[in-house]
């Protein structure tokens, strides 16, 4: 016979060879690789976890796999044994060891029970039907199977312990980071049901809580699978729902860490403030004098009211007190921003309101000045003793050195005062380039 039943030709010597090499090869491989997944910590974890949902399912199907994975090996295993067997019965096989060896390794010598090849759902032929009593595999058959096997059993084992490396410790890190952050937060008076950010500092630490159980009892469910990857394992953890939680802690913290920065300047700008209305109020008392000095000495002039100090902002000044005393930063900071913009806003109104007041007098002082600056000037010019300028100028004195004084009658008086002046200085002459004539 040339050939053996269906397995094709009859092997040679050296043919049988080198697939015992490579066979043998693939066999030290292949159980290398069951034994790294036998160790592997993510199948660890696993048999110990007390798993729910996507993953308790597929945990349940990749134990089976790795059952009928050990089943295969060692049917595999001693499929080879028995090939080894048969090649060294002699050094040189005849015609019917090698017609044996042929049909071990070329042909399906590899019988297995249908218990056995059932075990595991997702795998092997009878899915779909009753299962067979026994099936028959060639080793490249076999080999092929157990590829299959370990890759989807791998693929569960390594997306398992990704997620279980990657997420834990990173919540830890942030419920850390969160115990801190409300412990600050707790010092400064934002706390559950007081202030928003406290309530929300309780809804990240519920959310934390319940990311982590979840994450440890069903770690598949933040799997992201790579699209298009065939390589066990190939995807990343989902961390949406931690990165959301991360950027809330995160603004909370901004908030904290500017409310602290309140508790560090608050007395310096309650100082600052109480400063700024005392200020205003002493502007404002001027401004009350100044009227009742105007009134006085300024007739037909009418003079604005002035109004009395602003009690609300003082009023509103003792609450930011009191919220110091308290430590209620987080209804502070905001009060004193507040504060100090409409303190500065009143004292600018108390200070309009004193010029305003003041007006009539910066006006008298003005005429004074414009009066004795004229008198000077015609005094330079020796016609200090012109009886017309004399007496111009005493009658704008009197108007402007006496009370009350009419504002619109001295500023008149002035005017003549200087009309008369700047005629006696420059009078007129019948050409235009002499200038010097007799002042008489």
């Amino acid at each position: 016979m040339g050939v053996a039943g269906s397995t094709g030709p009859v092997m040679d010597r050296d043919e049988v060879d080198r697939a015992l090499a490579r066979l043998g090869a693939e066999h030290e491989a292949i159980e290398s690789s069951l034994l790294a997944l036998q160790d592997h910590a993510g199948r660890r974890l696993l048999e110990g976890a007390a798993l729910t949902g996507l993953t308790k399912d597929r945990w349940a199907s990749t134990e089976q796999s790795i059952t009928l994975l050990w089943a295969y090996f060692d049917a595999y295993a001693g499929a080879l044994d028995d090939a080894r067997g048969v090649r060294e019965r002699k050094r040189w096989p005849g015609r019917e060891e090698l017609v044996e060896l042929t049909d071990l390794l070329r042909g399906q010598g590899v019988t297995l029970s249908g218990a056995a090849t059932h075990s595991a759902p997702t795998i092997g032929a009878g899915i779909s039907g009753p299962a067979k009593l026994t099936e028959r595999f060639t080793l490249v058959e076999l080999v092929s199977r157990m590829n299959e096997l370990y890759a989807k059993s791998l693929d569960m084992v390594v997306a398992s312990d990704s997620v279980w490396s990657a997420l834990p410790a990173r919540i830890d890190l942030l419920s850390a980071e969160l115990g801190r952050t409300s412990s600050l937060a707790h010092s400064v008076g934002v706390r559950p049901g007081e202030h928003p950010a406290g309530d929300d500092l309780e809804a990240i630490t519920a959310e934390l809580t319940a990311l982590r159980a979840q994450v440890i009892a069903d770690p598949l469910a933040f799997w992201q699978s790579a699209p298009g990857s065939s390589a066990p394992g190939g995807g990343r953890p989902d961390t949406a729902r931690y990165d959301r939680a991360a950027r809330a802690l995160e603004e909370i913290r901004r908030e904290i860490e500017a409310v602290l920065t309140v508790r560090q300047d608050a007395e310096q700008r309650l100082l600052q403030l109480r400063d700024v209305l005392s200020r205003a109020d002493r502007t404002l008392t001027e401004a009350r004098s100044a009227r009742g000095e105007v009134l006085a000495k300024i007739a037909a002039s009418e003079v604005p009211a002035v109004s009395g100090p602003p009690t609300v902002l003082q009023e509103r000044l003792a609450t930011a007190a009191e919220y110091r005393r308290h430590a209620q930063w987080h209804r502070l900071s905001p009060l004193l921003e507040t504060l100090e913009r409409e303190a500065e806003d009143e004292l600018l109104r108390a200070r309009e309101s004193l010029s305003a007041v003041t007006a009539p007098l910066a006006v008298r002082a003005e005429l004074r000045g414009r009066l004795d600056a004229y008198k000077a000037k015609v005094a330079r010019h020796g016609m200090a003793e012109d009886s017309l300028l004399i007496e111009r100028y005493d009658v704008a004195r009197r108007m402007l050195w006496s009370a009350p004084c009419d504002l619109r009658a001295a500023e008149q008086a002035v005017l003549r005062y200087q009309q008369a002046a700047a005629e006696v200085l420059v009078p007129r002459q019948s050409g235009p380039t002499d200038r010097r004539g007799d002042h008489a």
